[in-house]
C-alpha cells in the first residue's frame, strides 16, 4: 500500500445533530449564549468607537431587548452591535467553530484593552437549534453604506442567505420554537432564566411580551429625564383642610403643596445590573451595600456575619466576595453557594477545581475571566492555572481571618461559634491553610474563654503540676556505664508525655462532670459540632505531644480524695450491680470521690467512644456500634450514702431498684438512654416517689 498524507474532513450532517444535542447539560443555556453574543457585539462596537472607527448616532444606549411571543410561538433577543455584512454571516455562521470574537481580539489586540470580549468558541449560536426548528438572523453592520442582510436555517445543513430590510445598527436573532420548547415563549419562565444566567451582563437587558398594550405611570415633573415619553402633564392643586387652631378658632390649613406631575410611558427595567458589586473596589463599597447584595443573590433573609472581597489583577484576574454565613444551630445546613462567573456571564455553581472544597460552605460570587473553560463554558479543562485560583483563594480566605484575630479579637471571638466548622474543615482539607491558621484556631472552654491551641496546652500543664515535680532530687553527674555494658544496651528513650486536653460535647447532658472539673480546678474546652471528631483528630496527628480527651473518659487523680475501697467492697459491688443490672461483663470501678454528691458516674475511653463515633458516622458494615457498650464503666462514690447502703445492705428488697435507678442516673449524664430505657427509669421514679410516701 502507498504512503499517504491527507486533512481530516469533518461532515456537517453528523456533527450538527451533535452540537444541538449534546453540547450543553441545560437546554435553558441557549439564553446566555445568544445575549453573550449581544454583549460581545455592543462591546466590539464600543472599542471601534474608542479607536475612532465608529462615531454613535446621538442618544445611543447599549442595550439587548429579549421580546418572547406566545402566539406566534417565537423568542427575539435583539442587540445594538456591531452588525454583520453578508460576507460575514457568511464565515461567522456557517463556519462551525469560527469564533468571529477570537478574531476580533486578535485583530485589535494591541490597540485597546478595555472591555472584555466574552466569546471565544464560535459555538454559540447554535445552542439555539437546541429550542428551536428554525432560526433567522437579521443584521446591519456598522460599516458605512453596508446592505442589511437576511439568514434563515430550518436545523439542517442548509441555509439561505438574502438582502433584508433591517434599519438600525445591530442584530436581531428570531427563534421558532419547537413544541417541546414552548415554556420559553413564556414572559415568566424567560425573566426565570434571564436572572439565573444574565444579572450581571455588561450591557443592560430588557424583557417585554409582543403585542402587550403601553403601560404608564406617572412621577413628579422634577424626576422627568431627557429619554422619557411624555403622555400627559398633569397639575394638582393643593389641598387644604379646616382645623381648630390654639385658640380654638377654626382655620383653612394647606395639608398638601400644589403638585405638577408627568404621566409617561413606564420605564423599563433592566435585569441586569451592569456594575455588581464585585466590581468595585473595596474601598468603594459600603456594608450597606455588602448586606444588600448577598440579601439578593443569595435569598437569605439572615445578616452574613462578615465578608471578604476578592480583588486581584496580577499574575491572573480575579474578583469576587465570600461571604461568611450565620448558622443559627448545628442543623441548620451549611451547604453553600459560590458562583461562578466568567466576564459577569454566570457559569456554574460550587465548581470544585476553582473553590477549594471547605469554601464551598460558604456563599459568595467569584468572577476570573482567565478560566480555561471547555467549548459550552459550563465546566473546566485540565489546567495547573486553576489549581493556583483555588490556592490563591484559600490564601486570601486566611489572611483575612488571621488580620481579623490579630487586630479585632473581639469580633473574631464574637463570630467563632459560627466560623468555627469552615475553618476546621479548611484544616483538615488543606495541609497549607491549616499551617496559616495553626495559632488562630480558638477553643471555647467551660467558663466561656476563647483559648489557642498554645494557651490549652499552657493551661493544662499547669494544672497537671503533680506533687513529684516538687520533691524531685537534685541532679547527679552523669555515671558512667557499668563495666560490661554498651550504649547499645541502655534502656531505650521512653516517649514524651503528652499534655491532654479534655473536652465537652454538650454542656447539659455533662453538667455533673463539668462541675466536678470545676471543683478540682480543671479546664476543658467545647467541641459540641460534627466536625469537631475528625479535627482534633487530625491535630492530634499533627502535634504528637497532646491528646484530646471527653471529660466522661475518666476519674482524674485531682477528683479522688484520699485513701481507697477496700477489696471486698469492691467485690461485692461489682457482684450486686452485675446481678441487679444483669450485665454479667459490667466493669465496676469504686472510689473515694471528693464530691460527695455524686453517687455515680459513666466512664467510656477516649478510643472506644471515638470507635462508636465513627461506626455511627459510616454505619461500618452493619455493624452495631453497641456492640463497644461493654467498655463503659461505672464509677461508684464509696463516701456517698446510697453507695454505702448498698454495701452494708446487700440483701434488702430496696436494692434492685437503687441498682438500676443509680445506674441510669450515671447513664444521663454520659449519653441518651434508649426510648426503652426512658421508659424504664420513668416508671422506676414513680415507684420510688411512692415508696416515699408510705
Amino acid at each position: 500500500m502507498d504512503a499517504k498524507h491527507g486533512n481530516l474532513s469533518i461532515n456537517s450532517e453528523n456533527i450538527f445533530p451533535i452540537i444541538k444535542k449534546w453540547l450543553y447539560s441545560d437546554h435553558d443555556i441557549f439564553v446566555r449564549e445568544l445575549v453573550s453574543n449581544g454583549c460581545d457585539a455592543i462591546t466590539k462596537l464600543k472599542k471601534l468607537e474608542v479607536m475612532g472607527e465608529y462615531s454613535f448616532p446621538e442618544n445611543y444606549k447599549p442595550e439587548i431587548q429579549v421580546i418572547v411571543n406566545p402566539d406566534e410561538k417565537t423568542l427575539k433577543f435583539i442587540d445594538n452591535g456591531i452588525g454583520m455584512t453578508a460576507d460575514e454571516v457568511e464565515k461567522y455562521i456557517t463556519q462551525i467553530a469560527f469564533s468571529g470574537a477570537t478574531q476580533f481580539l486578535e485583530k485589535y489586540k494591541d490597540k485597546t484593552t478595555d472591555d472584555q470580549i466574552i466569546g471565544h468558541f464560535g459555538l454559540g449560536f447554535y445552542s439555539a437549534f437546541m429550542v428551536a426548528d428554525e432560526v433567522h438572523i437579521d443584521s446591519l453592520s456598522y460599516m458605512e453604506g453596508a446592505a442589511p442582510v437576511h439568514w434563515s436555517c430550518d436545523g439542517g445543513t442548509e441555509y439561505d442567505i438574502q438582502e433584508g430590510n433591517k434599519n438600525t445598527v445591530g442584530t436581531e436573532i428570531t427563534l421558532f420554537l419547537n413544541e417541546d420548547c414552548l415554556e420559553f415563549a413564556n414572559e415568566y419562565r424567560m425573566r426565570e432564566v434571564l436572572e439565573k444566567y444574565c444579572s450581571f451582563m455588561p450591557v443592560p437587558i430588557f424583557l417585554s411580551k409582543a403585542n402587550t398594550p403601553q403601560e404608564y405611570e406617572t412621577i413628579d415633573e422634577s424626576e422627568l429625564k431627557d429619554d422619557d415619553v411624555i403622555v400627559e402633564r398633569i397639575h394638582e392643586d393643593a389641598k387644604t383642610e379646616e382645623k381648630e387652631n390654639d385658640k380654638g378658632e377654626k382655620e383653612i390649613v394647606e395639608v398638601s403643596p400644589a403638585k405638577d406631575k408627568v404621566k409617561i410611558n413606564k420605564r423599563p427595567v433592566s435585569i441586569s445590573d451592569t456594575h455588581p458589586l464585585w466590581m468595585k473596589h473595596p474601598n468603594e463599597c459600603t456594608d450597606e451595600e455588602y448586606k444588600e447584595f448577598y440579601h439578593k443573590v443569595f435569598m437569605d433573609y439572615k445578616e452574613p456575619l462578615f465578608w471578604i472581597h476578592l480583588n486581584m489583577d496580577y499574575p491572573f484576574n480575579l474578583k469576587g466576595i465570600l461571604y461568611f454565613p450565620k448558622i443559627n444551630t448545628e442543623y441548620d445546613s451549611i451547604e453553600g453557594t459560590i458562583k461562578l462567573y466568567n466576564n459577569q456571564v454566570f457559569i456554574a455553581d460550587n465548581i470544585k477545581e476553582v473553590i477549594p472544597e471547605f469554601l464551598m460552605l460558604l456563599k459568595g460570587v467569584i468572577d476570573c475571566p482567565d478560566l480555561p473553560l471547555n467549548v459550552s463554558r459550563s465546566a473546566l479543562q485540565n489546567d495547573g492555572f486553576v489549581k493556583k485560583i483555588s490556592e490563591y483563594i484559600s490564601k486570601k480566605v486566611a489572611e483575612k481571618l488571621i488580620g481579623m484575630c490579630k487586630t479585632d479579637r473581639e469580633s473574631y471571638e464574637k463570630y467563632w461559634d459560627d466560623i468555627s466548622p469552615f475553618i476546621k474543615f479548611g484544616c483538615i482539607k488543606d495541609s497549607k491553610f491549616a499551617e496559616k491558621m495553626s495559632d488562630y484556631i480558638l477553643f471555647k472552654n467551660i467558663d466561656g474563654k476563647y483559648l489557642t491551641l498554645k494557651d490549652c496546652i499552657e493551661e493544662n500543664k499547669k494544672a497537671e503540676t503533680p506533687e513529684t515535680e516538687e520533691k524531685k532530687p537534685e541532679e547527679t553527674p552523669e555515671e558512667t556505664p557499668e563495666e560490661g555494658k554498651t550504649e547499645e544496651e541502655e534502656p531505650e528513650e521512653k516517649e514524651p508525655e503528652k499534655t491532654t486536653i479534655f473536652y465537652v460535647t454538650d454542656e447539659v447532658q455533662q453538667s455533673q462532670y463539668i462541675n466536678m472539673f470545676k471543683e478540682a480546678g480543671k479546664d476543658a474546652v467545647i467541641l459540641k459540632h460534627n466536625i469537631d471528631s475528625p479535627f482534633i483528630s487530625s491535630l492530634e496527628q499533627k502535634h504528637q505531644d497532646i491528646r484530646f480527651m471527653r471529660i466522661d473518659a475518666d476519674v482524674t487523680e485531682e477528683m479522688k480524695g484520699e485513701g481507697t475501697a477496700d477489696e471486698d467492697t469492691v467485690k461485692a459491688l461489682t457482684e450486686l450491680f452485675r446481678k441487679n443490672l444483669n450485665k454479667d461483663k459490667l466493669e465496676v470501678h469504686v472510689e473515694n470521690l471528693k464530691n460527695d454528691n455524686v453517687a455515680a458516674m459513666i466512664t467510656l475511653s477516649e478510643e472506644s467512644r471515638r470507635m462508636q463515633d465513627m461506626m455511627k458516622m459510616y454505619n461500618m458494615y452493619g455493624m452495631n456500634a453497641d456492640m463497644f457498650e461493654d467498655q463503659e464503666t461505672l464509677v461508684l462514690n464509696a463516701n456517698h450514702p446510697l453507695v454505702k447502703y448498698l454495701a452494708e445492705n446487700k440483701d434488702s428488697e430496696n436494692v434492685p431498684v437503687i441498682c438500676e435507678q443509680l445506674y441510669d442516673l450515671a447513664m444521663i449524664s454520659h449519653k441518651q438512654l434508649s426510648p426503652e430505657e426512658m421508659t424504664k427509669f420513668v416508671q422506676r421514679s414513680n415507684k420510688i416517689l411512692i415508696m416515699l410516701t408510705k
